[in-house]
């Protein structure tokens, strides 16, 4: 387990400044619940059983590509305070995409480019204009804020909750995956979450790999 995903969550801003999340890319995100409630159900034998509000949000993770087509679903999996998945920004369906490195071989990310692109290295300086995961209309960021709010709307619409006033912490983890080798570490992490849930779920750090 790296030490790298535990700290980067800890700091303030848990996601790259100088990094544009709408290019074409594989992206693990956490997001977890107020306070690390355990709203989404119980696991039991190595299981996730999940209850109304879990149902909830397992239902409108799976539709996240009918409200943004270019966001393609890998492997997922809700768990009693969190939910993990990866999440594949594709702009361009007729676009082949391979994985590149960035300038700086340390950093914890890697660009991924296009046949139609420029090699795209990361520039100096903070997030500024359509670099900004924030007002970037095709973003993570976006895709992750609908997704939060749409959930606390069903769910406060279905009166699952018994009038919880917040469900989601403010921020979400992400990591951008950066080769297969990773990409096979994170899938294999996301499907053995429920059998782990022991040794994990009173390890909050652990829920980030």
């Amino acid at each position: 387990m790296s030490n790298k995903f535990k700290n980067k969550y800890k700091i303030n801003s848990v996601r790259l400044k100088n990094y544009n999340y709408s290019q074409n890319g594989m992206y693990f995100v956490t997001i977890c619940t107020n306070d690390h409630e355990h709203f989404f159900g119980e696991v039991l034998d190595g299981k996730m059983i999940l209850n109304d509000v879990g149902k909830i949000i397992d239902k409108l993770w799976q539709e996240i590509p009918k409200y943004f087509p270019f966001v393609r679903l890998d492997a997922y999996q809700v768990m009693p305070n969190h939910i993990h998945g990866n999440l594949i920004i594709i702009q361009n369906d007729n676009v082949e995409a391979r994985f590149i490195a960035t300038k700086n071989e340390t950093l914890d990310t890697r660009f991924i480019a296009t046949n139609q692109d420029a090699i795209n290295l990361v520039s100096a300086g903070g997030v500024t204009g359509k670099n900004n995961p924030m007002i970037n209309s095709n973003s993570l960021a976006k895709v992750i804020r609908w997704y939060k709010g749409r959930c606390s709307f069903e769910i406060r619409h279905a009166d699952a909750m018994n009038r919880v006033s917040t469900i989601w912490q403010p921020k979400f983890y992400d990591h951008i995956i950066r080769n297969d080798e990773s990409l096979n570490k994170i899938r294999e992490y996301i499907i053995n979450n429920p059998k782990n849930w022991e040794e994990d779920k009173n390890k909050i750090e652990n829920i980030f790999m």
